[in-house]
């Protein structure tokens, strides 16, 4: 079976010529309807909700094998409980910090490896929401807070996947831009700034990468023309997606985001996930048969249905392997994630995307083997390795992104392996977290003296269903529970050493939890599916004891459950052992930090947040470092010794001391290679290149938008156009660092800027500049556009183009950075149409968004003459 694009809105185009194979393409065979038609109606719209959370249905009479769909971005899941290991990306936001599109697309083309590995024929995966606020829970899973820099990283990475076989999903489709009741929220956004920034990414990818698969959002989305959910806009849907861009793809619910029937189904949505169950299935059958959805608006979601499925491979396949099944396909490496290229390629991505903020000459620092530079020229022969993210690194944000990587390079291995001739002191500094890390399960136990805890379910009466099971320690989500179960009981005995111990335990909705007979937490608070949408199920609050002995004792803990039903996930119930030992007082780990600080040639400190603080579900409350982390920064920095603050985290986080030590990089979540890269760039091994795709501020309520509370359940986009760093330009406070900011090891000197070519309403510069470093270095090259006209609708200053260049010491290199026709357009609400505003137009260029030395005018016209821009694509 052979499908082609059907003409804009998904409409059969009859005139259209079929291509000279034996199969007539969909949108263009009124046979090939029929032969829709003659599927029953039931097998049809049940392809239209999931058979499983993670895959769909198989139709034989279509010749359909299942599509397998996962999530994503830094890894790809899979959908086998979360066990099979995954090659482990940096972030999103680490991506976007390479400002390196053939990065981005060497990164997709593993991300496809991994899906074909894993069975899988949809990716979740990029997110292109922008960063508004630097309190945005899934500010990680995000490029930037640039509609250009998003689309111009996210491009790439599409187009990798997809030319592999392998189905993007572009999400969420739109203005999910924070957390905070994101299934309930409106945001209300004007249709200008919809247009031009929260749109643009999602319409590039359409127009220009032809992306396969497009999310509809939680949100509701108050857009000027119409108010409602994401799911049912048929204005954002049908009007601009599928007609205005043409979009020939599958639009699929986000999960549990449809909450109708008939509304969602006219409104163009075409798939709702997770199943089985729904609002769709049998409720669209009975619709459709009551005339309230027509069987032609059925059958074109079918028809998209069955383009994926070609693009994917899914027409014609056997059901050799179960759907969603760990086995690869055949010609797939199985062991892809951990093959020698897979970990150069992501060492090189960890170490490409840190952005230096401050040197003062320390780094990089000088090895045994290397030519490097340290404070006094040699390698450091004493190094105190501290703080919390040395010994529990943050690899990747909390929520549905969460990949099991195959391994992890810590920071304590690879500095050992960089500097072996060095004393190496590790110190925590103290923790950073609300919560215990996860229990040894080897120090369960049932009150029988089993491995494990004792589980029992329990029917509405309270009576047990059947014999009590054992499960592991360290399970925390006990999945496939008997769906009569209401409540759980849970019995387990910790073991513990003498010493200071902290014991905690989470869960979700209604319980009573007894630590040795003493009741410590009750509530009467049911809990429902919700805590799937909501990542704090990930880490759920409960109560917390610290037990002090000097001789080894035991913990009892009783605990009576609630069961959670969630539509298409089945019941479970969640329950989580949470274990610190050798519990010291922060002062203690701050003073052990310092004496090893004092100690030492130099002091490496890794601060940063945890998947407590960053995470799907929930935005943060505020931007400091959690805990005494600063504390200890400045403590630390005190002694003297040059201190190297490395920053471990995927969104902003305030750095109060950040000009009072000697180095500051940010290494954001880095994936498996997090170590290793990490390493390289303290080295000069790989210059840590990254520039910063959003503003670090320096106090959190100078921000454009501080916060993402929504007020009468509105989130309003008041800002308009002036999102991230242009809000920042359009006011008074100055950041701590701004957007493209990033030292890199190099020192450079723009020399000239001219225009090279303008064609089509496309601009071309060509700028001059001279590394007058001591290095080979890379630099990126950012041009800025200001309408010189004086237009106070527009920002002041918003990127244009970019490009990078990697220029010997003391060399001279040429750059030519594209500036795209779509940069100097502007949205026209009257007649809903782009308009090219004729300028003057100042072009600046420099190394981020206000070092900006060279600059150009242009004065001549350069709207594309005897074309209509209406439409133009970026």
């Amino acid at each position: 079976m052979s499908i082609a694009p059907t003409a804009a809105g998904g409409q059969t185009d009859a005139s259209a010529e079929a291509p000279d194979n034996e199969h007539q393409p969909i949108g263009s065979d009124a046979e090939l309807r029929q032969r829709l038609r003659a599927v029953p109606l039931e097998q049809r719209i049940r392809l239209l909700t999931g058979a499983t959370p993670w895959a769909l249905h198989e139709v034989a009479e279509l010749d359909l094998g299942a599509i397998v769909v996962s999530d994503g971005p830094i890894g790809v899941r899979g959908v086998d409980e979360e066990l099979t290991p995954s090659a482990q990306l940096p972030s999103p936001s680490a991506l976007a910090a390479t400002w390196n599109p053939q990065l981005a697309a060497d990164l997709g083309a593993l991300v496809a490896r991994e899906a074909k590995r894993k069975n899988v024929d949809v990716v979740l995966a990029p997110v292109v929401n922008l960063q508004r606020t630097p309190v945005g829970g899934r500010h990680f899973e995000c490029f930037s807070e640039d509609p250009l820099l998003t689309t111009a990283l996210a491009t790439p990475y599409i187009d990798a996947i997809q030319r592999n076989g392998v189905a993007a999903c572009v999400k969420h489709y739109v203005g999910n831009e924070s957390e905070t009741d994101r299934t309930s929220y409106i945001a209300r956004i004007d249709e200008r700034a919809l247009r031009e920034v929260y749109l643009a990414p999602f319409e590039a990818l359409v127009r220009d990468v032809g992306v396969w698969c497009v999310m509809a959002a939680y949100n509701r989305i108050d857009d000027g023309t119409e108010s409602n959910l994401a799911t049912e806009h048929a204005h954002l849907l049908v009007d601009v997606l599928k007609n205005e861009w043409g979009f020939d793809g599958v639009v699929v619910s986000d999960w549990l985001a449809t909450q109708s029937t008939v509304a969602s189904a006219n409104a163009g949505l075409d798939l709702v996930m997770p199943g089985p169950g729904g609002p769709w299935e049998q409720n669209l059958l009975d619709a459709v048969r009551s005339g309230q959805v027509s069987e032609d608006t059925i059958d074109d979601k079918i028809e998209r249905m069955l383009r994926l499925a070609e693009r994917v491979g899914a027409i014609g396949r056997e059901a050799s392997v179960p759907p969603g099944v760990d086995v690869p396909r055949d010609g797939v490496d199985p062991d892809t994630h951990s093959a020698e290229a897979t970990r150069a390629l992501l060492r090189e991505a960890v170490a490409r995307s840190i952005v230096v903020l401050r040197n003062d000459g320390v780094l990089p620092l000088a090895t045994d083997s290397s030519a490097g530079t340290s404070t006094d020229g040699a390698a450091p022969r004493r190094i105190a390795l501290l703080g919390p993210n040395v010994v529990d690194p943050f690899i990747q944000g909390g929520g549905s992104a969460f990949v099991h990587a195959p391994y992890a390079t810590h920071p304590a291995d690879a500095v050992r392996a960089a500097f072996p001739a060095a004393q190496l002191t590790v110190s925590r500094g103290g923790s950073a977290r609300a919560h215990a890390p996860g229990i040894d399960p080897a120090l369960v136990e049932t009150p029988d003296g089993e491995p494990g805890y004792e589980l029992t379910l329990l029917d509405d009466h309270g009576s047990p269903l059947g014999d009590s099971v054992v499960a592991p320690g360290g399970e925390a989500w006990n999945r496939h529970v008997d769906s009569r179960a209401r409540s759980a009981r849970v019995r387990a005995r910790v073991r513990l050493a003498a010493g200071t111990h902290r014991i905690d335990v989470g869960t979700c909705g209604a319980h009573s939890i007894r630590f040795n007979d003493e009741i410590v937490s009750e509530s009467d608070v049911l809990a429902g599916s919700e805590v799937i949408l909501n990542s704090s199920a990930n880490n759920p609050d409960g109560p917390a004891r610290l037990f002090a002995r000097d001789v080894p004792f035991d913990v009892h803990i009783d605990a009576r459950l609630q069961v959670v039903h969630a539509d298409g996930y089945g019941t479970f119930v969640r329950f989580a052992l949470r274990h610190e030992p050798d519990a010291l007082s922060l002062e203690e780990e701050i003073a052990d930090a310092v004496a090893a600080a004092s100690d030492s040639d130099v002091a490496l400190v890794i601060v940063g947040t945890n998947e407590e603080t960053e995470s799907e579900g929930w935005d943060r409350q505020n931007i400091d470092l959690p805990g005494r982390q600063d504390d200890m920064v400045r403590a630390v920095a005190a002694t003297g010794t040059p201190t190297i603050v490395i920053v471990n985290a995927g969104g902003p986080v305030l750095l109060p001391w950040i000009d009072d030590v000697s180095a500051v990089l940010w290494w954001w979540l880095p994936g498996q290679e997090g170590g290793t890269g990490l390493v390289d760039a303290l080295t000069g091994r790989t210059e840590p290149a990254g520039r910063l795709p959003w503003t670090l501020p320096a106090r959190l309520d100078d921000c454009p938008v501080p916060n993402a509370v929504p007020i009468d359940g509105i989130v309003d986009y008041a800002e308009g156009v002036h999102v991230g760093y242009r809000g920042w330009l359009a006011g008074s406070a100055t950041p701590a660092r701004e957007f493209g900011f990033g030292l890199g090891y190099g020192t450079w000197r723009y020399s000239a800027v001219r225009e090279i070519e303008s064609a089509d309403g496309d601009v071309r510069i060509e700028v001059e500049l001279q590394n007058i470093g001591d290095r080979s270095s890379c630099e990126t090259v950012q041009a800025y556009i200001e309408d010189a006209s004086g237009d106070p609708s527009r920002p002041v200053r918003w990127l244009g183009g970019f490009a990078q260049t990697t220029v010997a010491a003391g060399a001279t290199g040429i750059v030519d950075v594209r500036l795209p026709r779509r940069v100097f357009e502007t949205w026209n609400v009257a007649t809903s149409s782009w308009e090219h505003p004729l300028g003057p137009y100042r072009i600046r260029v420099g190394s981020s968004s206000t070092n900006l030395p060279l600059e150009i005018t242009l004065t001549k016209p350069h709207r594309p003459l005897g074309r209509n821009v209406q439409g133009g694509t970026q």
